[in-house]
Formats: structure tokens, C-alpha cells, sequence
């Protein structure tokens, strides 16, 4: 499969697949720059558990990162690995995920 730019150059998206949590910071700067809710962010516990933010239980959070939240709505523009100063994030290309 081929893929280009809208005036014809060629283009190969890379998709973000995985965020490693060890290296994640949980800045927030993928986040603002994706604009298709690719990302969201969390709480990690004492346990290592993933929690949700909105519960009021900041005391309960040893750190905050980004998750995948809808993998499938990336686009593949690169725009959060550009971004991400803990270079935490996975890209596959898509040329890969088209063999």
C-alpha cells in the first residue's frame, strides 16, 4: 500500500503502539497535541496499578502517565513522538502493518 501527502509526496505513518510507563514522565505534551484522543492519562498506585484521575484519591497516586486510550484513532503523524522528552512512545509503520 502506498501513501502520500494531499500534494502527492510520499508519506509512510508511523502509529503509536505502545507507552512505556517506566520512562513515562506523564507531561502531558502528547496529549495536547494529539487531536484524536489517542492518549489519556492515569494514576499508577503503590501497587503499580492503573487508576483513573477523576476519583479525588491524588493521595492514593505514586505517579501519573499516558495510556493508550483508542490506539485504533492514530493517525501516524509523529506529532507526540516529536513532542515527548521522555522518548517513551512505540511507532510501528504502517508499510509494517500492511505486509
Amino acid at each position: 500500500m502506498s501513501f502520500q501527502t494531499r500534494d502527492g509526496r510520499d508519506w509512510t505513518p508511523q502509529y503509536l503502539i505502545t507507552i512505556d510507563a517506566k520512562k513515562c514522565i506523564g507531561c502531558g505534551r502528547c496529549f495536547k497535541v494529539c487531536g484524536r484522543d489517542v492518549m489519556t492519562l492515569k494514576g499508577i498506585n503503590e501497587e503499580g496499578e492503573l487508576i483513573e484521575l477523576d476519583n479525588g484519591d491524588d493521595e492514593e497516586i505514586e505517579k501519573k502517565i499516558m495510556v493508550l486510550d483508542d490506539q485504533g484513532a492514530c493517525i501516524g503523524c509523529g506529532a507526540c513522538a516529536r513532542v515527548c522528552p521522555a522518548d517513551c512512545q512505540t511507532h510501528v509503520s504502517a508499510a509494517a502493518e500492511t505486509a
